[in-house]
């Protein structure tokens, strides 16, 4: 694995999904250096943007669009077995990503993004939707939430671990995808969450983004590189 972008302070990864101009508001004022996923360059040139790199296998960078990059900032990753998220996240060490332009009207575009944030669990990364956030859970999380906040946890594998501040709490529970999962849970207060493995996506009301990544990168714990 090569590293392209080393920062740090948090990166805004732009992807060629949707995207609005509040996207790029509230990702860039916690995150204000951008990388752009492959078709995300074009959404950079779109909203003024000026990446420190992009990333990718280049099959949807329309030649006009990769014109209108230094060729020093262009990574092309040729292999087809990875997302171009996936080849972005990983060629970047950051403190904490921000993910924006990784959603839109296609189902298999954000179940590949799930899985991305699953199989880069070692990675601090959120993605920003239209009404919510998501991310991996780190092995020990604190939220400080408002009582009655939405908390909703998907696992991608089989897991298991503890809560305090839920409704309904997780412990003595095994999470699983084709078996019970944990959405729309509600906090009671502040929650912790500790998870025995990786898999773990937890999804918040995008009211949140600013105390996800503060937990995010509070949590001194991250999974081992898979």
């Amino acid at each position: 694995m090569t590293i392209i972008v080393k920062s740090a302070e948090p990166m805004t990864l732009v992807g060629a999904g949707s995207l609005t101009n509040l996207d790029v508001i509230q990702a860039r004022n916690l995150a204000p250096d951008v990388v752009a996923a492959d078709g995300g360059a074009a959404h950079c040139l779109s909203f003024g943007l000026v990446p420190e790199a992009v990333i990718g296998d280049f099959d949807s960078l329309t030649e006009d669009v990769r014109a209108a990059f230094p060729a020093h900032k262009l990574h092309q990753i040729t292999e087809q077995e990875t997302t171009d998220f996936d080849k972005a996240l990983r060629s970047v060490d950051a403190p904490l990503i921000v993910g924006i332009g990784f959603g839109g009207a296609r189902v298999d575009h954000h179940l590949a993004a799930f899985n991305t944030l699953v199989r880069q669990a070692n990675r601090r990364c959120l993605l920003l939707g239209g009404e919510d956030l998501v991310f991996a859970a780190p092995p020990d999380l604190t939220l400080k939430v408002a009582a009655g906040t939405r908390v909703s946890l998907f696992p991608m594998a089989r897991v298991s671990g503890q809560s305090d501040g839920l409704m309904w709490p997780i412990d003595g529970l095994e999470l699983a995808p084709d078996r019970r999962i944990g959405t729309s849970n509600t906090a009671l207060g502040d929650v912790r969450l500790r998870m025995d493995a990786p898999g773990m996506l937890v999804i918040l009301p995008r009211a949140c983004l600013a105390e996800a990544v503060r937990a995010l990168l509070a949590a001194d714990a991250t999974w081992p590189v898979l």
